[in-house]
């Protein structure tokens, strides 16, 4: 294992800036945000660790990228900001996302929720879900896995087409893997920062995903007739479980935060940084490091007390399971929908204790 571990003052720069006009505006923030932020260059933090890299695969290893700090992310001239005439960020659902309509329904809901409350000050939206038939998007079977796949730069398109009006973003969710190219092997998620638009997939995250093989056969990459894309009719839905949430929230909320121009960190363990399999997401925290925080904030303007509690709200909100209002003979009959705080207590234990030093 190696530690990436930068010096005080670095990571002081990174946050603060020494550009006069951007320390007068961390200066104006309120006292509480400051010492929570502060932590960020504070040696043995409790709350912000150093970056620790596991293998050569790992995502700062395989891919190089050079460090955004908040100075550049403010001065990026391709940076959008969400405004009131666009302040809504859209999640579009493609192809089913439960085994059934109510687990579909509630993990929607649970995802758009998880939206409101970390890009708290923002609205979030769902759109009428879509079949993979309605993007007219190609598709393929991984040669590894042996399971369907459809193409990220197709999808991006349809959505841009779609794209509401009053959007800040919209963004894709599926439950199919992904592919960005023919030479790549998949993607959990792809953004483009320039048109406001994301898909994403949570495939990977089900616990038998490798183990679920398609054994039709697909000759083509380009499709042409609806009709060919009854091969994702009844197609593998992972289980819903609280790890599959936890790993999609951070998934979604990685993602979107590209939309907002924030790149990979490389300065603190944050949600922000990259992940090039399982292992290395799951590795990863739901919380952004100071240094990407100060730039959401920025970019949203959201009190940071307000927006951890309303996270904290999220948690502790237990889901509605309610089978009896199904049909008779129905597949909708059978609920099992899980404890979401299951998997999130650490991750409430942690914004307890940013909230303890935000409000000292």
């Amino acid at each position: 294992m190696q530690t990436i571990r930068h010096s005080e003052q670095t990571l002081k720069t990174a946050l603060i800036s020494k550009t006069p006009a951007l320390v007068s505006q961390y200066e104006s923030l309120d006292a509480g945000e400051r010492r929570l932020m502060n932590e960020a260059f504070q040696p043995n933090s409790a709350l912000f660790e150093p970056i620790t890299l596991h293998s050569e695969s790992d995502w700062i290893t395989s891919h190089p990228e050079a460090p955004q700090d908040f100075e550049q992310f403010f001065n990026d001239p391709k940076r959008k900001t969400p405004s009131p005439e666009k302040s809504s960020i859209y999640i579009q659902s493609i192809g089913s996302l439960g085994n059934t309509r109510i687990i579909s329904e509630e993990y929607i809901k649970w995802l758009k929720g998880y939206c409101e409350a970390f890009f708290y000050g923002l609205t979030v939206k769902l759109l009428e879900p879509i079949p993979v038939s309605a993007t007219r998007c190609s598709f393929r079977v991984n040669a590894h896995t042996q399971n369907l796949q459809i193409h990220t730069g197709d999808i991006l398109t349809f959505l841009k087409r779609k794209k509401p009006e009053n959007a800040f973003c919209v963004v894709g969710i599926t439950m199919i893997d992904l592919y960005p190219r023919d030479s790549w092997n998949f993607v959990f998620g792809q953004a483009s920062l320039t048109d406001g638009v994301g898909i994403f997939s949570f495939a990977r995250y089900g616990s038998d995903f490798y183990s679920s093989r398609y054994e039709g056969k697909v000759k083509k990459l380009e499709k042409s007739s609806s009709s060919e894309y009854s091969v994702f009719d009844n197609y593998y839905i992972p289980e819903i479980t609280s790890v599959f949430l936890l790993r999609s929230c951070k998934t979604l909320t990685h993602e979107i935060g590209h939309i907002f121009g924030m790149r990979h960190c490389q300065w603190l363990s944050c949600l922000m940084q990259g992940s090039n399999h399982l292992e290395e997401a799951d590795r990863r925290p739901p919380n952004l490091c100071p240094i990407c925080l100060r730039k959401l904030q920025c970019a949203i303007g959201f009190n940071i007390v307000e927006r951890y509690k309303a996270l904290l709200r999220w948690i502790d909100d237990e889901p509605s399971n309610k089978p009896g209002v199904t049909p008779k003979h129905s597949r909708e009959g059978n609920v099992n929908l899980p404890k979401r705080v299951e998997a999130f207590k650490e991750w409430k234990e942690w914004i307890m204790k940013c909230l303890a030093v935000l409000q000292k």
